[in-house]
């Protein structure tokens, strides 16, 4: 069949042995789809491939082709790629060196808060300590004061005290005042200092709730002011107290008619020392120490001065007059006359006491006075003791206050025992419950 094919056809055949004479690079190729795959010709040869390898094969061909495409793109576009990467991480870096500066900043200036609130803290501090030592010195300056805060006296007894006291214990010594005696603030002072305590109460609660070194600071500012408002409080008291004593006792002084110039100056002596007042800017509390020292002086001073006066009373217990001062009938006769002191109820025995310091002028018998006992306080103040029973001083003798100089008997001119007691002035009788009511008014028990 082929060659008759040939023959029949010759050139036909002709025309098909001529592409073998035609150089390889002329040879054409087809590619043929068939049925399950693809057929390849090429110089009369055939290849069959499958599907799958076909479209492998093709892929290949494309993706290498599309690689060679952006290979091409790149090395022409390298130089702009590059510049566009450089520039992009050029801002990227600056972008973090800025972002690293301001950090760095933001931390100098929370260190630089520190130190400042490491300072502040360290100032309030040191403010905080000074103050607690001022308020320590205070302290002690209130602690150390020669006033007592006193009390209530308790209710005197209507019992008469013993006629004489036990063999082994001394007899009573009466202090010239009584620092049992003390003011009594009025309630709208009170009412005052409350007022001024609260609004400290209520700022405590809210410093209570405030944290950290402040809050803290705050707080204990605060418990340093309450220390500070009680001291004033208290040397307020004190101011009071001291100022009213001195002011009456000054007062007793003069309606006794006792020149404080005139006391005769006990021993004493050491170098001068002026006390300078406090300086314009003190403190409130230091000028109100300075108040308080000079009325402590001065009390100081009419104490000196009433160990002097006799304002104490002769005997132990309550006073019991059976026979006032002045004008009376006489227990004898009946007659009217002139009673130059106090007959003071006494039982046998009982010790009488010196109503102030001074010396012994007189001591033994006395005509009507009985045993007498005579003493020169000074100033032109003297006192008298009569009826005695026993005499337990000599003339000439010191006396101190609240020595006993006798005891009560009924001698001389007298209806039983009792004390007979005279103040004379100049050597004037005056009547001695002036003396002692000044006694009472001053504090003395």
């Amino acid at each position: 069949m082929s060659h008759s094919s040939a023959a029949a056809h010759p050139h036909t055949a002709e025309h098909r042995q001529r592409p073998r004479a035609r150089p390889a690079a002329a040879v054409s190729r087809y590619v043929h789809r068939s049925r399950g795959g693809y057929t390849l010709q090429h110089a009369g040869h055939q290849i069959r491939i499958g599907p799958v390898a076909f479209w492998i094969v093709v892929g290949t061909l494309v993706a290498m082709a599309v690689w060679s495409i952006l290979t091409g793109t790149y090395f022409a576009f390298r130089e702009d790629v590059l510049t566009g990467l450089i520039g992009r991480e050029t801002k990227m870096q600056f972008a973090y060196e800025d972002r690293i500066a301001e950090l760095r900043a933001e931390v100098d200036r929370i260190t630089s808060r520190q130190l400042l609130d490491q300072q502040q803290f360290a100032q309030k501090l040191k403010t905080l300590l000074d103050r607690q030592a001022a308020l320590e010195r205070r302290t002690d300056a209130l602690a150390g004061d020669g006033l007592t805060t006193g009390s209530i006296p308790p209710a005197r007894s209507a019992k008469r005290a013993p006629a004489a006291p036990p063999p082994n214990l001394s007899p009573p010594k009466p202090k010239p005042i009584s620092d049992t005696v003390i003011y009594v603030a009025p309630p709208d002072r009170e009412a005052r200092l409350q007022s001024r305590l609260a609004p400290a109460g209520a700022t405590r609660l809210a410093m209570r709730d405030a944290g950290g070194l402040d809050g803290m600071v705050a707080r204990v500012s605060a418990s340093l002011d309450k220390v500070a408002q009680r001291q004033r409080a208290a040397l307020g008291n004190i101011e009071e107290r001291v100022d009213n004593k001195a002011r009456r006792m000054h007062s007793v002084l003069a309606d006794l008619g006792i020149h404080i110039g005139k006391i005769p100056r006990r021993a004493a002596g050491g170098p001068f020392m002026p006390v300078r007042p406090p300086k314009p800017g003190a403190s409130a509390f230091n000028r109100q120490f300075y108040r308080v020292a000079l009325a402590r002086a001065r009390i100081a001073h009419y104490d000196r001065v009433l160990i002097d006066v006799p304002v104490r009373k002769p005997v132990a217990g309550p006073i019991d007059v059976n026979s006032p001062f002045g004008v009376r009938t006489d227990p004898f006769n009946g007659r009217p006359a002139m009673h130059t002191g106090v007959d003071l109820h006494g039982d046998y025995g009982e010790p009488v006491y010196a109503t102030a310091a001074g010396t012994v002028t007189k001591a033994g018998r006395d005509g009507g006075y009985g045993n007498l006992v005579e003493i020169r306080h000074g100033n032109g103040i003297s006192t008298r003791y009569g009826h005695l029973s026993a005499i337990e001083v000599k003339v000439g003798q010191k006396v101190r206050v609240g020595q006993v100089i006798g005891k009560i008997g009924s001698t001389g001119r007298s209806t039983g025992p009792h004390l007979h007691y005279e103040t004379r002035v100049d050597g004037k009788p005056v009547n001695p419950q002036k003396f002692l009511r000044a006694g009472l008014r001053l504090g003395h028990a």
